[in-house]
């Protein structure tokens, strides 16, 4: 299959011109473009924006994707280097769920606390019933 930049941006939710800066920028190795200069995306090119989406809502910057993208093009030598790459924002990512986890905690701690003091219509009785052991596991 073959889409227009516009049908890939509606499919990714993007704007064109993010497509645009991502073809500038190198991202898109090898895209083509038709007659008239207008950029075509085959399934190649779709596979390698789901990439590029996941690592930067990985939080990996676009210079370090474009490393990535530049070491798929020089082929098998560099394996290892992307092996590492995807190993370390594994990692990140643990670390970034292990903190919102521990903040969701919490936030479920005030739910709880709230709810009780809007029943009661005071915080009161809540405070005096209610200890925060969640925030220990903050810390």
């Amino acid at each position: 299959m073959r889409y227009t930049i516009g049908e890939v941006a509606k499919k990714f939710n993007l704007n064109i011109s993010t497509l645009r800066y991502y073809d500038k920028e190198g991202l898109i190795p090898n895209l083509e473009k038709n007659e008239s200069g207008n950029r075509i995306f085959d399934e190649e090119a779709i596979s390698g924006l789901i990439t590029i989406e996941c690592l930067k809502k990985s939080g990996m910057s676009i210079k370090d994707i474009k490393t990535f993208i530049d070491w798929c093009q020089e082929g098998n030598e560099t394996l290892k280097d992307r092996l590492e790459m995807f190993l370390a924002r594994r990692e990140a990512l643990q670390s970034q769920i292990k903190e919102l986890e521990s903040t969701l905690n919490y936030i479920d701690y005030k739910v709880e606390y709230y709810t009780k003091a809007v029943a009661d219509g005071t915080e009161k009785i809540v405070k005096e019933q209610m200890s925060n052991p969640r925030l220990l596991k903050m810390q």
